[in-house]
């Protein structure tokens, strides 16, 4: 396919691009941009970030998993970019030099674009901005004080692309969804890229040949929120820096579980209906839908039906999805605040998660009226706890009725042992998060990072 981007400031035009070379490759091999480094190859440690801009702002990238059918029509800034074209260092770059931000050097890129990139947006999270690039040397407090140090300096012009915003029409790369809809008709055994976080690896780590490729990215009906009185609807390409920033306000917890959601770089590249669709176990936000109630909105061709969220997931690599057909949307209704989101998992930051467990319980004149449990990391499928949930229902909200329902987890899940946990220690906990649910509830602090001693 044919695409154009700017690179740096310049204009480039590619003719028959291989759709799955990556950014990464791309800059170090064919334009000896060797400033970006490959470190993981997989979106984790940060080494390879770079600015990408589009019509909804600067975001940091992690390039090893970037396509370059992704890039057409934006704006990519790489290290080399970051500074003037005469030579002037960015502010970024000096504060990292004045403050002793760099040693062995080979992480030092990716920070500054991650730095570079959050100083465009005003961002001075510093914590959350830079949560995904991974450092050995420095121990990270002199390149947080030089993100700091920082923070009041003006954007510079030379970095403010103005990416195109009609981008020319290329295959493959549909600019709708009644577009992507007829493409994927065609070509139902086609691969269908939203961000790239999941697929990326595809390429990178099981060094799979994709064959036909299809790029949701330029779909931007896919890119919409729309929030009602009675409903809130996720197109499915939004993604999930957008969805915590959304639903902040409205579901805090689902907000903050979302901010350990990989990095600031996979979130602004995964989606929503991209991680539905590729039905992981252990997916984080298929818990949370399940839990609001949500609705899973397919499409194929002209025709659409809709399904419980939870529904869809039918066994381990399973879904309830046919060639051809793909996801628009999810939606649940607007609620009153009952959802709580426990992730579990060996890091805080940037790690798969043993156990989520996300609870809805809404409580009436001191009675569960209604019990919304699900669970990712407790068999093959993201699942709700059914037994859990009609234990719970109808009874008064006390501890004794919570004891009660520790024991059908049991009924629910046969969780397995892997890597991550035992399958002992999942039903343990899984136990343990209802019990916290409760305790909250009743004005307890349960959150480690806010008990003081």
């Amino acid at each position: 396919m044919d695409i154009t981007f700017l690179l740096n400031g310049e204009t480039v035009e590619l003719a028959n691009v291989d759709p799955t070379v990556t950014l990464l490759d791309w800059l170090r091999e064919d334009r000896s941009l060797t400033g970006t480094k490959e470190g993981c190859n997989e979106g984790d440690c940060g080494a390879c970030t770079v600015m990408v801009t589009d019509q909804g702002g600067a975001k940091a990238l992690n390039s090893c998993i970037l396509f370059l059918p992704q890039l057409h029509g934006k704006a990519v800034r790489t290290v080399e970019g970051a500074s003037s074209p005469d030579g002037k260092a960015h502010p970024v770059q000096q504060a990292m030099v004045d403050l002793h931000g760099s040693q062995c050097g080979f992480c030092t890129p990716g920070f500054v674009m991650s730095m570079v990139a959050g100083h465009a947006n005003g961002a001075t999270d510093h914590d959350t901005q830079l949560a995904g690039n991974l450092c050995r040397c420095t121990g990270y407090a002199p390149i947080i004080r030089a993100a700091k140090a920082v923070e009041k300096h003006p954007v510079p012009v030379w970095v403010k692309d103005k990416p195109d915003a009609a981008p020319a029409a290329s295959p493959m790369l549909p600019r709708s969804s009644d577009e992507l809809a007829a493409i994927y008709a065609e070509h139902p055994e086609a691969t269908l890229v939203a961000g790239a976080t999941d697929v990326g690896l595809w390429v990178t780590k099981q060094l799979r040949d994709l064959k036909t490729v299809i790029f949701m990215n330029g779909c931007d009906d896919l890119k919409q929120i729309t929030v009602t009185d009675n409903e809130i609807r996720l197109g499915a390409m939004v993604d999930m820096n957008r969805i915590g920033e959304a639903l902040g306000d409205l579901h805090p917890s689902y907000a903050e579980m979302i901010r350990r959601y990989a990095s600031v770089q996979v979130r602004h590249a995964a989606t929503v209906g991209g991680n539905i669709a590729n039905g992981s176990p252990i997916g984080d936000n298929p818990p949370a839908l399940i839990a609001l109630g949500a609705s899973l909105h397919l499409r194929k061709g002209d025709t659409r039906r809709t399904l419980p969220l939870e529904k869809f997931f039918i066994d381990y690599g399973k879904q309830d999805r046919v060639p051809g057909e793909f996801v628009e949307a999810v939606s649940f209704p607007r609620q009153a605040d009952r959802l709580k989101c426990y992730k579990l998992s060996k890091r805080f930051d940037q790690d798969i998660s043993a156990v989520c467990g996300c609870f809805n319980i809404t409580v009436a004149e001191g009675t569960v009226t209604q019990a919304r449990i699900a669970f990712g990391g407790m068999a093959g499928v993201p699942k709700r706890a059914t037994q859990v949930e009609t234990t719970l229902t109808g009874k008064p909200w006390t501890a004794a009725t919570v004891q009660s329902a520790l024991t059908m987890f049991a009924e629910d899940y046969a969780p397995m042992s892997d890597m991550r946990a035992s399958a002992h220690y999942r039903l343990e906990t899984a136990k343990a998060m209802l019990e916290r649910y409760f305790l909250e509830d009743q004005g307890q602090v349960t959150n480690v990072l806010e008990v003081s001693a």
